[in-house]
C-alpha cells in the first residue's frame, strides 16, 4: 500500500447552501448548513486514503475543544496525524463557505499565518515509509523542512500552489511536481507563461496549472500541452482542487506517468463536483476513462 504524507492546513468548514450571495450590510437565509473538516492538505490526505493508500497528515491543530472535530474526522477516515502544535490552545482555523445553486462559492477563511507554531522537526520514522509527500505552503517552515528531507531521500515532493506565500521560493527548491491554480502568481508574474518560466527556473521539472473547468496546462521534460476537463452538471466545486491533488498523489504513487496521473486526478475531481461537500463523492463509484 502506498503511503502519502501531507503537510499543511486543517480547517473547520462551515458550509451554507444559499440562493444568492449577500450584498454588503445584508443577510441571506441558508437552506442548509453542514460542518466539514477541510484545508488543502487535509482534504488531499482523505482523498488519497479513500483511493487506496494510507495517509499521514502533518498539521497544527492544538488542544482547543474545537480541535476535537479535526481529530475525530481524521480518525473516521483512518488518516494518521502529527500535530505541529499539540499544546496550542487557540481556536483552529475556521472557514465560512456559501454555495449557490450553480455550485459557485464565496469563502471567508483564516489561514495558518495567525498561529505561533514551534519549529518543526521531521518525524524520520513516519517519513521512512512514505512513497510521496505533498505540501500546501501553509506552516511554511514545516513544509520546507519536510520537503527538503523527503527530496534528499528520493521521495517525490508535490506542491499544491494555491497562492503565493512568503517562503515559497525556498520551498520550490525541494519540489518535483508543482500543481498550481490560476491564482498562483509569483512576484513579477502576470501570465501562465510567466508562472511556468518562474517554476522551471526555480528547478521544478513537472508543472501543471489548473483553472476550474478550463483545460489543465502541463509541462514536463517529456511532454507539454493541455488536458481537457470533461463537461458535467456541477453541483458543488468545494474542495475539488484538494481532491485533485490527493488523487494525483495516488496515481503518481502507482507509477502512472505525469500526464496520465493528471488526467485521472482530474476525472476524480470532476466526479466530486457532482455532489455536495467534500465527502459525498466517496459514496459513489468513479468512472475513469
Amino acid at each position: 500500500m502506498a503511503h502519502g504524507i501531507f503537510v499543511g492546513l486543517s480547517t473547520i468548514d462551515l458550509v451554507y447552501k444559499v440562493d444568492g450571495f449577500p450584498a454588503p450590510n445584508s443577510k441571506v437565509a441558508a437552506h442548509d448548513q453542514q460542518v466539514f473538516v477541510g484545508g488543502p492538505a487535509t482534504n488531499a490526505a482523505i482523498a488519497f486514503r479513500h483511493l487506496g493508500g494510507s495517509s499521514t497528515l502533518v498539521t497544527g491543530a492544538g488542544c482547543h475543544p474545537l480541535s476535537e472535530l479535526i481529530r475525530n474526522e481524521l480518525e473516521q477516515y483512518s488518516v494518521r496525524w502529527i500535530d505541529l502544535a499539540p499544546a496550542l490552545n487557540e481556536v483552529p482555523a475556521i472557514s465560512s463557505i456559501a454555495v449557490n445553486p450553480a455550485g459557485e462559492r464565496n469563502v471567508i477563511s483564516a489561514n495558518a499565518s495567525r498561529f505561533g507554531i514551534p519549529a518543526a522537526v521531521v518525524d524520520e520514522r513516519a517519513l521512512g515509509g512514505a512513497s510521496i509527500l505533498l505540501v500546501d505552503g501553509h506552516f511554511m517552515q514545516a513544509a520546507t523542512v519536510w520537503a527538503r528531507t523527503a527530496r534528499a531521500r528520493g521521495i517525490p515532493v508535490v506542491f499544491d500552489g494555491g497562492s503565493w506565500k512568503p517562503g515559497t521560493e525556498e520551498l520550490l527548491a525541494s519540489v518535483d511536481f508543482a500543481l498550481c491554480s490560476a491564482d498562483f502568481l509569483p512576484p513579477g508574474c502576470s501570465t501562465q507563461e510567466d508562472v511556468v518560466r518562474f517554476l522551471s527556473d526555480s528547478g521544478v521539472p513537472n508543472i501543471a496549472i489548473t483553472n476550474g473547468a478550463e483545460p489543465i496546462r502541463f509541462e514536463s521534460p517529456n511532454a507539454a500541452g493541455t488536458l481537457l476537463i470533461p463537461p458535467i452538471e456541477v453541483l458543488d466545486t468545494m474542495g475539488a482542487g484538494d481532491i485533485f491533488h490527493g488523487a494525483f498523489c495516488h496515481y503518481l504513487s502507482a507509477r502512472h506517468p505525469f500526464q496520465q496521473a493528471l488526467a485521472q486526478a482530474a476525472a476524480v475531481a470532476t466526479h466530486s463536483c457532482r455532489f455536495r461537500g467534500t465527502r459525498e463523492w466517496m459514496n459513489h463509484a468513479i468512472s475513469l476513462v
